[in-house]
């Protein structure tokens, strides 16, 4: 039996990536749409990081924290929407053995890595909100630096973990995989081996690395609400809720997306995947927006770029 299932998985030298099932005319609009909301995403990401990197007065914890989300949102969403393009005009639509490993590797490390990062951000908050006068002291370059690349070290082992579960399944059932890039689901449906070992994993991976990350910006949330309704003047408390609105949203845009995808039953992969796509493009379409339009900050420091080019010009 371990034979054939060997033999089986060595076999599957690429899969197809079927996509949307859309007639013509949709299909060409989802295109444009694809095209217009990954430019947007690159636009907006990068455009975040070097307003933090050129503006001295953003050199404080919390926009660390935003240059890392920004690259990872840059990236995890450059894993899927190049060949997601492609893929639109192609008539084979297919990604090879390699590189449907690589894309599902890349892709887990980095939405996980969010993950532990927007539980570090909501640390970043507490303390800012919750113990304001120590907050220099609590958040130093050391601490945030081990935070940060403890958030990649968390991702990198869960995505190794998952990945190696994952292309160790034999596929024989079929190559077509019914979706627009590498994911679980679409893989297991495809594939003729037992899942059990998969789905434990999976299950152990969630409950020991991501459930943490939500506990921890909950139980963060409830003292940093608690200390805003104790402050008694109303713009006070506006002032306080201001400095964490803006990460709250990214939270529940990226977490909202999520739950929808995988509490989506699996007899309905078209829904499937326009949860898929909140996460993957919208996302990280919508975070430099977030934090541009609700920070004055970052607000101040991109009228000051544009001042300083007006000038030039």
């Amino acid at each position: 039996m371990g034979d054939r299932e060997t033999s089986n998985y060595s076999e599957v030298a690429d899969f197809i990536l079927i996509g949307f099932r859309v007639r013509l005319e949709l299909h060409i609009l989802l295109f444009l749409l694809f095209l217009l909301v990954y430019a947007m995403v690159l636009l907006g990401n990068i455009g975040m990081m070097a307003i933090i990197m050129t503006d001295p007065r953003l050199n404080t914890p919390m926009y660390f924290f935003l240059g890392n989300l920004s690259f990872i949102d840059l990236f995890y969403s450059s894993v899927i929407a190049p060949k997601a393009l492609i893929n639109f005009w192609s008539e084979r639509k297919s990604i090879s053995f390699a590189g449907c490993l690589t894309q599902y590797f890349l892709f887990a490390l980095f939405i996980v890595t969010e993950g532990f990062l927007l539980a570090a951000m909501a640390y970043d908050r507490f303390i800012a909100i919750c113990n304001p006068l120590l907050y220099s002291v609590h958040m130093s370059t050391r601490l945030c630096t081990q935070l940060v690349a403890c958030s990649y070290f968390c991702g990198c082992i869960t995505s190794v973990l998952q990945t190696s579960v994952t292309f160790t399944l034999s596929y024989c059932a079929s190559r077509a995989i019914d979706h627009f890039y590498c994911d679980t689901r679409p893989l297991e449906r495809i594939s003729c081996s037992d899942l059990f070992i998969n789905k434990m994993v999976s299950f152990s991976l969630s409950c020991i690395i991501i459930l943490p990350t939500i506990v921890i910006i909950i139980v963060s949330y409830m003292y940093i609400v608690s200390t805003i309704l104790k402050i008694r003047s109303t713009e006070g408390r506006k002032k306080a809720f201001s400095t964490c609105s803006s990460h709250l949203g990214v939270v529940s845009v990226l977490y909202g997306a999520v739950f929808f995808m995988y509490l989506t039953p699996n007899r309905f992969p078209e829904l499937s995947k326009v949860a898929s796509l909140c996460y993957t493009l919208v996302t990280p379409m919508l975070n430099p927006l977030i934090y541009s339009l609700r920070n004055k900050d970052v607000k101040e420091a991109f009228k000051k770029i544009l001042e300083k080019k007006s000038a030039i010009l």
